[in-house]
């Protein structure tokens, strides 16, 4: 078996894990337990239907997929590294040019662990968030999608749950265990981070969650993926691929509702009477999930993500565009808030690694905002873009949570923002229609009023194929 072939082992893997019956006892005995868990919370109402899903059979770059009906609790979740790479070093922070690590350092061991314990802890926590979206779903097609975005955060849950058990010996499995114990929006056992936490009530939400929220997922695991641990930075690679998917969901999800607002701009002054989503609504559901997911990245200016960098844990979103990957020298400069004002000051460098990520992050973020507003100019709108809102709106997280400003980043009271707060983020009226709308429709080649088709469907199959066997 090579290391890019799928063993037919209980628990498929490219990990050869047969050959460590300890390990594989262990996973086998979890397996239950985790299936336990996706019958209480995963998606509600369709457990036992049959769902056109994408499955790994390798890591092959030259196609790893395959297509085929299965039911949900039958998919089979594994283990996928990609293939070790001979001689190769750690790419930044004091221990560059070093060999990378296969064991994990004793000194990183509670540093490393909490890494991928949070890194895990969100897999489960999107589906639990998710779980009952089929029951409103616009399309057999988008039905289709959000399971297969629940099957994959499950499969990325597996990814860590695999390095909790393999590395970290009493600790790792208790880890693994508690994974499965807490519970999205329980106020006494939470997910770890704050947007895990949110309601994704209906399907513009979750559009929105999965462009933003699991945009992030996508530049932690970059991150991560650069690690000098690695079996993290092989896991985190595979799971690159498959986060792409779900980035689209959210994209082209988004693209839809705005593509279908301006058909009814066409016919009409008030798209709300028309059944489709308005502009300014779209615009405020934005700003939230937007400003949720840069609260995942930390703050600002944090000793954690110095210590992350200099030891070789945590790297920058394509490690290798940069010329300098020590970072001692330098600084990174940022607005504060002091005494009320804004006041620029130079953060060393290797402090302010979570702001380089989410720059990075807002870079690409805006270049989808960008294609939506040329969707909008391509369908005769030209009165109106969306924008993402500045990076100090609505924060909770970092130096500029605790403290208020508007959507262009300018600083106001709280009772400025208690007053204009509707006008930014949804209100409870806006929540009550946007979710009026979400009618299941679930008829082959069908669509809900306040959505448009998609160009194109699954695997070279027609927007009207049955993605769902109901």
């Amino acid at each position: 078996m090579t290391t890019a072939t799928v063993s037919n082992d209980k628990i498929p893997n490219n990990v050869h894990l047969s050959d460590d019956k300890r390990l594989q006892r262990a996973l086998e005995q979890w397996l239950p337990n985790y299936l336990d868990w996706w019958k209480q919370m995963g998606p509600e109402g369709f457990q036992e239907k049959d769902v056109y899903l994408r499955t790994a059979i390798s890591v092959d770059t030259d196609g790893w997929a395959h297509f085929d009906y299965v039911k949900m609790p039958e998919y089979r979740w594994g283990i996928f590294l990609t293939p070790p790479e001979e001689g190769k070093t750690i790419g930044f922070g004091d221990n560059f040019g070093q060999p990378v690590w296969n064991e994990v350092p004793g000194e990183l061991r509670g540093t490393l662990r909490r890494i991928i314990v949070t890194q895990g802890d969100t897999e489960p926590a999107s589906v639990e968030q998710q779980r009952m979206l089929g029951m409103t779903a616009p399309s057999l097609y988008d039905l289709r999608n959000l399971f297969q975005v629940n099957v994959e955060e499950g499969r990325h849950l597996w990814a860590m749950v695999y390095l909790l058990h393999s590395y970290f010996g009493k600790d790792g499995r208790e880890e693994a265990e508690a994974l499965l114990e807490r519970r999205s929006g329980d106020p006494d056992k939470p997910r770890i981070l704050g947007a895990f936490n949110q309601p994704v009530r209906n399907w513009l939400d979750f559009f929105l969650f999965t462009m933003f929220t699991d945009r992030d997922g996508k530049f932690q695991l970059y991150a991560l993926a650069e690690s000098g641990f690695d079996p993290l930075a092989r896991s985190c690679k595979f799971m690159i691929t498959e986060e792409a998917h779900h980035m689209f969901v959210g994209e082209t999800g988004v693209d839809r509702v705005i593509t279908r607002t301006a058909q009814l701009l066409r016919e009409t002054d008030d798209v709300r009477k028309a059944g489709g989503i308005d502009l300014p609504t779209i615009q405020k559901f934005l700003n939230l999930w937007f400003s949720l997911s840069e609260d995942l990245f930390g703050g600002e200016i944090s000793s954690n993500a110095a210590d992350f960098f200099a030891t070789g844990l945590k790297g920058r979103y394509k490690e290798a565009q940069y010329e300098d990957h020590v970072a001692l020298a330098g600084n990174y400069r940022m607005p504060v808030l002091e005494g009320g004002q804004l006041v620029e000051k130079d953060v060393p460098l290797r402090n302010a690694m979570n702001e380089v990520l989410r720059d990075g992050y807002i870079d690409d973020c805006q270049r989808a905002v960008d294609k939506w507003n040329r969707t909008l100019e391509k369908n005769g709108v030209t009165g109106f873009k969306l924008r993402l809102p500045h990076r100090r709106f609505h924060r909770n997280q970092g130096i500029y949570s605790g403290h208020h400003f508007d959507p262009e980043g300018r600083p106001m009271t709280a009772e400025e923002w208690a007053k204009r707060r509707d006008e930014w983020l949804p209100s409870a009226e806006d929540y009550t229609y946007v979710d009026s709308l979400m009618k299941q429709v679930v008829e082959p080649g069908r669509v809900a009023g306040w959505v448009a088709p998609p160009s194109k469907g699954i695997n070279g199959q027609a927007f009207e194929y049955e993605y769902v066997k109901l």
